[in-house]
């Protein structure tokens, strides 16, 4: 196996690929990456068998052959390279791979790659195409409620459903929900409804951004889907288990709706939570066209800051984790938002208040101590 590539075109394709691999298997060669090229074809390959990415090269010469090479260590070689042309050779009387640029030159030693498993290929035309631009601002808003609880894996992906012209992506930990709605421009050529890892999600997104993508290629199989995004094809396992139901989370109805703007309420929790700390909670108190923010942490400091509101009625002061909070606030895409809340006990839910925006997030609340 032999090419010659320019350093950047190598630096940015190995950059994508080396996100695939492994940091903690007890599989070495998981740790690597697989450089293979065939019919003319280059292509890097990295996978921690729940995550893989193919990442195709463009490369002057070649001739063909594959070698795994420890990851992060080739990616710092060639990002610290002395010139643009880069010349990687494996070396089989030698077990290694050798890298040239320049007069700089390294041998790296490499791993076996009969333990590399076989990843998905390139889909055909059986892809449903997804613009690029709604599928990652969906991702970017849901994600992030997704849990990191890898004993309760159901809750660890995102529910992605989508038909005509209709994108929806669900998340959960329990503690929230994140729900977004989003009308797509056009129809799709087919339908999709799959729980897929929000790492997946978070992966694809910097991917379909970084390289500027107009459109994704989906494919769900039984226990995978497989995305396209230009030179890049990342598969992953779909999440076991049955999604909840959250539909029936959602309360039908709610005892207090104010619509507020969403960067005055989001500054006010920014600030005040720099003194939720340990665990303390954000403490939010309504009275009679006002909003009180308050955090206090022992030993750490207090702090506290109001706002006016639309609120009437009895006084409520409900706490809630000032991470969770915060996120929906962030999430929500509209300049101003509804929030709506039954009791101190009962989840709030924060709504985008633009036409046609489909953004809820439930948060629950924390029992406060007097």
């Amino acid at each position: 196996m032999k090419l010659t590539v320019s350093r950047e075109t190598f630096l940015n394709s190995l950059g994508v690929a080396v996100r695939g691999a492994s940091t903690r298997s007890a599989i070495q060669t998981l740790s690597g990456v697989l450089l293979k090229v065939d019919d003319g074809r280059a292509e890097l390959q990295a996978t921690d068998m729940e995550l893989g990415l193919r990442v195709q090269l463009e490369a002057s010469q070649s001739s063909p052959g594959v070698a795994v090479v420890p990851g992060r260590l080739l990616l710092d070689v060639v990002r610290f390279l002395p010139r643009d042309e880069v010349s990687v050779e494996y070396r089989s009387s030698h077990q290694d791979v050798e890298v040239i640029s320049g007069p700089a030159r390294f041998h790296l030693r490499t791993l076996p790659p009969e333990d590399f498993p076989k990843l998905p290929e390139r889909p055909g035309e059986s892809a449903l195409n997804m613009p690029a631009g709604a599928f990652v601002d969906t991702i970017a808003r849901v994600a992030r409620a997704a849990s990191r609880d890898e004993t309760r894996p159901h809750l660890t992906g995102v529910l992605v459903m989508a038909s005509g012209r209709e994108l929806r992506m669900v998340a959960t930990d329990s503690y929230r929900l994140s729900v977004k709605e989003t009308t797509l421009e056009s129809e799709l050529d087919g339908s999709l409804e799959a729980n897929v890892p929000a790492r997946t999600l978070q992966e694809l997104g910097r991917i379909a951004t970084a390289g500027g993508a107009e459109s994704i290629g989906v494919t769900a199989l039984d226990n995978q889907v497989v995305f396209t995004v230009g030179d890049v094809v990342l598969s992953s396992r779909l999440v076991e288990g049955r999604f909840p139901n959250y539909q029936q989370l959602l309360p039908e109805s709610y005892e207090h709706e104010m619509r507020i703007s969403r960067s005055e309420l989001l500054d006010v929790v920014r600030r005040v939570g720099l003194l939720a700390q340990k665990n303390a909670p954000l403490r939010l108190r309504f009275s009679e066209g006002t909003l009180d923010v308050s955090a206090q942490t022992p030993d750490v400091g207090e702090a506290s800051e109001s706002l006016p509101v639309p609120f009437s009625g009895e006084p409520l002061e409900i706490g809630f984790n000032p991470e969770f909070f915060r996120d929906g606030l962030e999430s929500a895409e509209s300049d101003e938002l509804v929030l709506k809340l039954i009791s101190p006990l009962r989840p709030g839910l924060i709504q985008s208040g633009g036409e046609g925006t489909g953004f809820l997030y439930l948060v629950m609340p924390i029992r406060l101590n007097v």
